[in-house]
């Protein structure tokens, strides 16, 4: 609408609510009306003919094909608000408009309790593994790679401990600034706030995770606000983010990772993008396109959304090994976005302007950590980089296309080709990079050993159910809405929409390759779905349709009423239809709740790990190793874990997922003694599942303790500290052994045996050695304690069995 008319309905709307008594009351029916149906008629409101009369005759209100609609909303609800229409029209160029960020909350309490409530969902599903964590004065993060992040962290502040010395980022060891610096760094920062000691690391460890994810529930409701303009949705959105397994997983209490940045960071990627495209589009309902993109370039927020982004992918690009993949969709986006605008006939470059400074921004912020800091290595660091020297050819080649209005299919070859021509020319000048690339594919493609590693649409569960089992009911509201979301943008012009196509499209193809990437899919899927959740509830009549899914909607005007403050409002439908809203919502979250303890305690670590790793760190104190003589070599999966709390040295579990396997499956425990040399010192053994060989040291070790079997001889360098009485986890210590050396007659047979008793089992240790001729024998054992020797008894201490000492012994009842 014009700028005139707008005026003209704003003082004929002011000159209605001074010249009625009920007018405001009147203004306010209408516009909740208006907000839920496109036309609609005098039946549908609760007004007397006279005021109806009035708005009709005033130009208020305006008949369409025998129904009405609201003339100008914008100019009716600045008069409810009681604002200039002309400011308000404008709002978006002054640095009000920041402070006009309205998430719906801050004039309704119940639309803040709701998001404060589904928050607390979020942080419930997060702690139902409390127990497993907090163990005594020791935190036990769940999983493998928590403790390589830990490692990190408290190597970092073991240099310092003061917020303040961010030189110390700069001179990170290569091992931690290739891969994700910014991750050690930050966790670093947290912990050097809180003080920087030992309970700064483990309150970092434990509820940075969480405190995070709440932060990104945050960013989820506000991109659901921004983009619908519904607190249903938000509310919606939040709920089923919060309880969808796979990010729980990966989010739960003391689980310290790169994830929890990468997720909080991309949904702040997708807030910003979504904003920008949303005011674009806004703009238009009250200007004409040309003039919508001039306001859009000339408002201040504008801008400080273009650095926010810009510094949304720089952080990025440092937070983990694979953050490349984030801009894969980003380009997608890009390109996409170049071909909706010139079919719109909107000048894409000017467009898109803001994106590209921001893509500017984060390519400088990258190469410059890059080069003065060492961070990441020069292809990782300079994708932001690559992605705008494509952006740019790409929108100016869109420019063109809106310029002649050549077919849009036409388009998309070309982009292609230039997408094709930029890899070429990579190859061509950076071979080494383009070698790094494939080397990523591999590894996204083909990487194996890891349960992470299998597809969300897993035949295991017939393909359709795996996204239940991981993401919930949410997953198939979500995909349906997707759905709808591709043929909407077809067919008109939704950038914002278009956005969330994208990313959630992208993350779905990885998910489907590696279900790992299932947790960063449900960011911007969990609002989808909360679209898709608001809309069965319409769909029996419990609430109001989503305005976007109506038909014909105009999704950017207000579907809540409005308080007549310029906020949103809330509100609740009677007690039986919040029954059955309550009910629905706790069927579809059922399922999560049945899958998120079982993910969860997956990963976390029972009584029988923990006690074994406590019994080596007594061990280790006791006899004073260091490392590497206190190593403790297992399963790779729990390997860090263990040599955390022995040694604190868990940044890799490379050598025990090379060597264990083939310890665990050899016959000859004692060989492999000698091969570990000084590099091992101790050995978790668990249970498996299946019959294996007798002579297998899994056998050896977890069922004979050992001692031998009708086909081995007893070990002489494994000694038993710890064994659960499910005899599930068992923890052996590597000595030397104490040799016991002794004379007798020739030939004869000696038995040498003692009692061992330890926490979970009590058996005999007994070795039956044969007489030399020459009258002596000799033989090593592990454990310390009292040794019958034929008719003789000899003390073996701690200090024999560690240090290899001898000792000779008479075993005709001669003396030690």
């Amino acid at each position: 609408m014009a700028a005139a008319d707008r005026v003209a309905v704003y003082e004929a709307t002011t000159q209605f609510l001074e010249e009625q008594p009920k007018g405001e009351d009147a203004l306010k029916a209408v516009l909740e009306v208006d907000s839920q149906l496109e036309t609609w008629t005098f039946d549908d409101i609760d007004l007397d003919s006279g005021t109806f009369g009035e708005l009709v005759s005033r130009g208020i209100v305006e008949k369409v094909d025998e129904e009405y609609r609201i003339t100008d909303r914008t100019a009716i609800k600045a008069v409810v608000a009681g604002k200039d229409v002309v400011a308000d029209s404008s709002s978006k160029k002054s640095w009000q408009s920041l402070l006009e960020f309205d998430l719906g909350i801050w004039g309704d309490r119940r639309a803040l309790g709701g998001l404060v409530g589904a928050l607390l969902l979020v942080f419930t599903m997060r702690i139902t593994q409390y127990r497993a964590v907090f163990r005594g004065d020791h935190v036990v993060s769940p999983g493998n790679d928590p403790y390589y992040y830990r490692y990190w962290m408290e190597a970092l502040l073991a240099e310092s401990s003061r917020p303040t010395d961010i030189g110390l980022l700069s001179e990170m060891p290569e091992s931690a600034n290739t891969m994700r610096p910014l991750t050690h760094a930050l966790n670093w920062w947290f912990a050097t706030l809180l003080g920087g000691d030992q309970w700064a690391a483990d309150i970092v460890a434990t509820w940075l995770p969480i405190v995070a994810t709440l932060a990104l529930g945050i960013v989820i409701y506000a991109l659901a606000i921004v983009v619908t303009r519904d607190i249903r949705i938000g509310l919606a959105s939040v709920i089923l983010f919060g309880v969808a397994p796979v990010h729980v997983v990966y989010t739960q209490v003391g689980f310290l990772e790169h994830r929890l940045h990468q997720y909080f960071w991309l949904g702040v990627t997708l807030l910003v993008l979504a904003w920008l495209a949303v005011d674009l589009r806004q703009r238009f309902e009250s200007e004409n396109q040309r003039a919508a993109v001039r306001e859009h370039l000339l408002s201040p927020v504008t801008w400080i959304f273009a650095v926010i982004l810009g510094l949304a992918l720089g952080i990025s690009v440092h937070l983990w090994g694979g953050s490349p993949l984030m801009f894969v969709p980003l380009a997608v986006y890009i390109g996409l976005r170049a071909i909706l605008d010139a079919r719109e006939g909107i000048p894409p470059m000017l467009a898109n302007f803001p994106l590209v400074v921001g893509l500017a921004l984060s390519s400088t912020l990258s190469a410059w950590v890059h080069i003065n800091w060492g961070w990441r290595e020069p292809f990782v660091a300079y994708t932001p980089g690559m992605v705008l020297v494509v952006t740019v050819p790409v929108l100016l080649l869109g420019e063109l296309w809106q310029r002649f209005q050549w077919h849009n299919s036409r388009l998309v070859a070309v982009e292609v080709g230039v997408a094709g021509l930029g890899l070429y020319v990579l190859w061509l000048v950076r071979p080494n990079d383009w070698t790094d690339i494939q080397g990523r594919v591999d590894s996204l493609f083909f990487r194996e050993g890891a349960t992470e590693t299998s597809s969300l649409f897993t035949f295991d569960y017939g393909v359709i159910f795996g996204p239940l089992t991981q993401i919930g009911v949410g997953f198939y509201l979500g995909v349906a809405v997707l759905i709808w979301t591709i043929w909407i943008v077809n067919k008109r012009y939704e950038p914002a929409w278009l956005l969330l196509a994208v990313y959630t499209s992208y993350f779905m193809v990885l998910a489907g390759i590696q279900v790992r990437f299932a947790a960063q899919l449900v960011v911007s899927l969990s609002f989808l779905g909360g679209v898709g959740f608001v809309y069965v509830l319409s769909a029996i009549d419990l609430v109001r349709c989503p305005l976007p899914l109506q038909s014909g909607s105009n999704q950017f005007q207000s579907e809540v009423p409005d308080s007549g403050s310029g906020e949103q409002l809330i509100t609740f439908p009677d007690r039986r239809k919040a029954a059955y809203i309550l009910g629905i919502g706790l069927l579809i979250c059922s399922f999560s709740f049945l899958y998120i303890p079982g993910l969860s305690g997956q990963i976390s670590y029972s009584d029988a790990e923990f006690d074994a790793a406590m019994a080596i760190n007594e061990h280790s104190a006791e006899t004073d190793r260091g490392y590497s003589e206190n190593y403790v070599i297992s399963e790779w999966g729990n390997n860090r874990m263990y040599n955390y709390f022995v040694s604190g040295e868990s940044e890799s579990y490379r050598y025990a997922r090379t060597y264990f396997n083939d310890f665990r499956f050899g016959d000859d425990p004692d060989d492999y003694y000698d091969q570990f040399g000084n590099r091992v010192g101790y050995v978790i053994m668990t249970d498996v599942e299946g019959n294996l060989p007798a002579d297998t040291a899994q056998v050896q070790l977890m069922e004979e303790f050992g001692t031998g079997n009708n086909t081995t001889k007893p070990l002489d360098h494994y000694r038993l500290l710890t064994i659960n009485n499910e005899r599930t986890v068992a923890a052996f210590a590597l000595v030397p052994g104490a040799t016991i050396e002794g004379v007798g007659k020739a030939n004869e047979t000696v038995n040498v045996s003692t009692d061992v008793s330890v926490d979970g089992a009590s058996f005999t240790y007994e070795r039956e050695v044969t007489v030399g001729e020459g009258g002596q024998f000799k033989v090593t054992v592990p454990y310390p304690g009292k040794y019958s020797i034929g008719d003789s008894t000899v003390e073996i201490s701690e200090e024999h069995v560690e240090n290899g000492l001898k000792i000779k012994v008479d075993s005709s009842g001669g003396t030690v």
